[in-house]
């Protein structure tokens, strides 16, 4: 009967198919896209995770094995659906810079990496689509995670890694105190807001001293104020011309992402993220899910 149950939910098919696509893009990369260059291993790691993520939850459901689990799957699936799709999404954008661009020669090898590309764009698709069926209707009893605040912070933790992997290759943030402190912003607002996230996925909010509601309207509105001073501090001493040159003319032709483009990359994803916290904070300020 739960097979039966399984088959008829369009989520199972989604499911099958970012599996799939997710599968195909790292196998492919594995068998012959010749990714010598370190960076390959990350876009492997994306798409096996996925995949072994999305397997877990078809298993799960296939067997009705949600009662047993030790999470909330009223939490989990559609959290791991978007970290999914976000580590996709950041493969089929950043897979290309490394290892498309510039290349002029159309071998095996190329034709491997753009079936990987291709796959991984689907597989995107297919999560961004599965999230999006799960995720909460107005006035639905359901998970925080699956509300659009609960969303919210799985992008807003995404994106700090993001940051962290851009400022630490090479270390761009030593160089004046004002860098270190949106370091600081990025760690803080980054650890609470994976904090806020295992709570939920554990059910734990409960065992919080003081309302969970409180707390996330609080947090947002804290992590708001730094967000907004990492965004005015980071572009003001990384690229105003008393702290830094402007953009090497190499940075064109040199494969992936030069140091300065990193650097106007992690601008960038301040900006985005300080747009995230706000959006957050207008959700928690008018929360609408009822019970994690």
């Amino acid at each position: 009967m739960p097979i039966v149950v399984v088959h008829s939910n369009p989520l199972f098919w989604v499911r099958l198919c970012a599996m799939v696509f997710s599968c195909v893009a790292f196998a492919v990369t594995i068998h012959g896209a010749d990714l010598k260059h370190g960076t390959g291993d990350w876009f492997v790691f994306c798409w096996a995770f996925s995949f072994a993520g999305t397997l877990l939850v078809l298993l799960v459901e296939l067997f009705g094995l949600q009662t047993r689990a030790p999470v909330s799957w009223k939490n989990f699936p559609i959290t791991f659906a978007c970290y999914a799709s976000l580590l996709c999404l950041s493969a089929s954008i950043i897979f290309p810079l490394y290892f498309l661009k510039g290349q002029t020669s159309r071998n095996e090898t190329h034709n491997y990496r753009i079936v990987a590309t291709v796959f991984s764009c689907l597989a995107t698709i297919a999560y961004m689509s599965e999230v999006s069926i799960s995720k909460a209707r107005p006035g639905e009893v359901a998970g925080y995670m699956t509300t659009a605040p609960g969303l919210l912070k799985v992008c807003e933790t995404f994106v700090a890694c993001v940051i962290f992997v851009f400022i630490s290759d090479p270390v761009s943030y030593n160089s004046h105190d004002a860098l270190r402190w949106c370091l600081a912003v990025y760690c803080i607002c980054f650890i609470l807001s994976a904090a806020i996230i295992v709570l939920c996925i554990c059910e734990c909010t409960g065992c919080l001293p003081f309302p969970f509601a409180r707390f996330l309207s609080a947090y947002a509105l804290l992590a708001v104020i730094m967000y907004l001073s990492a965004t005015i501090v980071w572009p003001i001493f990384t690229f105003d011309r008393k702290h830094s040159s402007s953009r090497p003319t190499f940075c064109g032709n040199s494969q992936g992402l030069c140091a300065w483009d990193k650097q106007m990359a992690v601008a960038v994803l301040t900006a985005v993220n300080f747009v995230l916290y706000l959006a957050d904070l207008i959700y928690s300020a008018r929360l609408v899910f009822i019970t994690v």
